[in-house]
């Protein structure tokens, strides 16, 4: 008998494992902005999903619907149709506080204007997002440290921002971004506000995280940095197109 059920398993063709759930799913998105009379409809049917691991750039001209894009993704505002899981859970069903302590936990946010508190010194910066977790400050300290090491700026973790180049700015809000290892990191234009030296500066740490293993979606309008990504999204008038689509609106 004992032969028997072991013929039968041999027979049986290998299980195979269910394919990962993406990291991020959209489906059928529309967002809609309402001003008196005046409708615009800055998202419409976006189908989108990206799996962990992932370098995704976000490409389109100006007001095609980017950043309303990424912050949809970032929990900062919601759709006003479609759906969207974040994790294999439907975003729509989160209650305001399960929202908030989903950003907090899961997404890193890395601005074109760095969004760093004037008054606070580089390493309180970095320890925001720590903070709202409710981690101590003896479980802080290393996490902070660790993440500037990574950015290459934790000779500057006293000083204040505005000691900064721009470029240092944009390491300390990457720093900012990873140091709470996020699920993913969100990207709003990362090199806009930085001359073409630190631009190509921030984009080399993007690369090493990724190369590292940190899911990245990026949205940019220039093309040179679009390129450094494993795939690009095509956004035009709030719909995703091809490339060939995107070539030609441009």
């Amino acid at each position: 008998m004992t032969a028997g059920l072991a013929a039968t398993a041999t027979d049986q063709a290998p299980a195979t494992a269910a394919a990962p759930a993406p990291l991020i799913r959209l489906r059928q998105v529309t967002k809609v902005f309402y001003a008196e009379d005046v409708e615009t409809h800055a998202l419409a049917a976006v189908d989108l999903e990206i799996q962990a691991g992932e370098y995704v750039a976000v490409a389109g001209p100006s007001g095609c619907g980017k950043s309303t894009l990424l912050s949809i993704l970032g929990l900062l505002d919601t759709p006003t149709s479609g759906q969207y899981w974040l994790q294999g859970e439907a975003v729509e069903a989160l209650t305001f506080k399960a929202r908030a302590r989903a950003r907090n936990r899961a997404i890193g946010f890395i601005f074109q204007s760095f969004n760093l508190i004037g008054d606070l010194t580089v390493a309180e910066n970095v320890e925001l997002p720590l903070t709202y977790r409710g981690l101590t400050p003896a479980a802080r300290r290393p996490l902070v440290a660790a993440a500037l090491e990574r950015v290459d700026m934790a000779y500057r973790a006293k000083h204040l921002p505005g000691q900064l180049s721009g470029g240092q700015q944009q390491r300390v809000a990457v720093a900012r971004a990873v140091v709470g290892s996020p699920s993913i990191l969100l990207c709003d234009e990362p090199t806009g506000n930085l001359d073409s030296k630190n631009g190509a500066m921030v984009m080399d740490l993007l690369q090493g995280l990724h190369a590292e293993g940190a899911t990245i979606c990026m949205v940019t309008h220039d093309p040179r940095y679009a390129d450094r990504a494993k795939r690009t999204i095509h956004l035009f008038d709030g719909k995703v197109v091809d490339g060939a689509e995107a070539a030609a609106s441009g």
